[in-house]
């Protein structure tokens, strides 16, 4: 029987490698991609071990694609706009005013809200493992698996803070992104909250749903 986990998660390697062909930023987006091969072997070995729904696998494989994606233009510089306007004609950040490159805005976000899945699935696993007897009620689950969505967001903002303190400035620019925002960090973990907050939102509407 084909293993369509082990596929999508080959299918995303070789994407990542394909992204690193002619890279525009070569330094910088093998710094990106520590956090790729680190997802990408986590997950690998979920495919045998702590087994992840295909909801929560498919969330952890989006996210990473997203992050590819912004590796190869070390974020602040993903053409989104350039891409827009090919499809409308004129481009998002004319239409709303924008002055910066908004890609990482949506990586955050996107933490958040196929971040949840995973740490839920997570969770619920190593709550049964040691728990056999007494079920995780649903409501905690999500409510501590946003707890543990934002606890790896602040630690990966804390990462970026020491990045920038012992990186030269055009090395730590080039990794963080913060495009002169001194609030940077403070958005970047309100909008991972915000998804985790849609992820949880989505899920009990869904669940409300199956049950009529």
């Amino acid at each position: 029987m084909v293993d369509r986990q082990k596929i999508a998660l080959l299918a995303t390697f070789l994407l990542m490698v394909v992204s690193l062909r002619n890279a525009l930023y070569p330094a910088e987006q093998w710094l990106q991609h520590t956090p790729t091969v680190l997802m990408l072997l986590g997950l690998q070995w979920s495919t045998g071990n702590a087994r992840l729904s295909r909801i929560a696998f498919g969330c952890a494989i989006a996210f990473i694609v997203l992050h590819i994606i912004g590796a190869r233009w070390i974020y602040y510089n993903v053409p989104y706009d350039a891409w827009w306007e090919f499809l409308t004609g004129s481009s998002l950040s004319d239409q709303f005013g924008w002055q910066r490159n908004h890609y990482d805005r949506l990586v955050h976000f996107a933490s958040g809200c196929f971040g949840v899945p995973v740490a839920f699935d997570w969770l619920k696993q190593t709550w049964d493992a040691s728990h056999p007897k007494v079920t995780l009620p649903k409501r905690w689950g999500w409510f501590l698996s946003l707890c543990v969505v934002m606890a790896v967001g602040a630690a990966y903002e804390v990462l970026e803070w020491q990045i920038a303190m012992f990186f030269s400035p055009d090395q730590a620019e080039a990794y963080n992104g913060q495009q002169g925002d001194l609030w940077d960090a403070q958005k970047d973990l309100c909008l991972a909250g915000i998804g985790g907050l849609a992820a949880s939102g989505i899920h009990w509407i869904w669940s409300e749903i199956r049950r009529d």
